[in-house]
């Protein structure tokens, strides 16, 4: 952890590559973790199945990109520095306005995680590698 959702029209490799970097190192940055500990996920959504204001089946560069980030609570500061660091690859990846990128920080306390097993609250927390 962090998890990093993205729900957005298909792109090409190179371009998922560039957003990869940008996040795994804003995330890195931001958080103060390891690059071990982020995982990214690409979810396509195709044409048919986006709607915005109302309207159905929106050209790509008017649609908008979600990304959710999973992730232990950080400070504003910090969220806020990985949301602008994170923006303007996203936008390009997707060819669109960064003001079509939208990041939901999905906090969670430790004890709402588990990995194999056993809560990440009952896991020592001195470490980067754990958060």
């Amino acid at each position: 952890m962090p998890y990093v959702e993205v729900l957005a029209p298909r792109a090409a490799d190179t371009g998922k590559r560039k957003v990869v970097e940008a996040v795994t190192e804003g995330i890195v940055r931001g958080f103060d973790v390891a690059p071990s500990t982020v995982t990214i996920y690409f979810v396509p959504i195709a044409h048919g199945d986006y709607a915005h204001a109302g309207q159905f089946g929106l050209p790509a560069s008017d649609s908008r990109v979600f990304v959710k980030v999973h992730a232990y609570r950080r400070s504003a500061d910090q969220r806020r520095a990985v949301a602008e660091s994170m923006t303007p690859a996203i936008a390009a990846c997707f060819d669109t306005a960064a003001h079509n990128v939208a990041i939901y920080f999905m906090d969670r306390e430790r004890d709402e995680v588990a990995h194999d097993g056993h809560l990440a609250s009952d896991e020592p927390s001195d470490t980067t590698a754990a958060q």
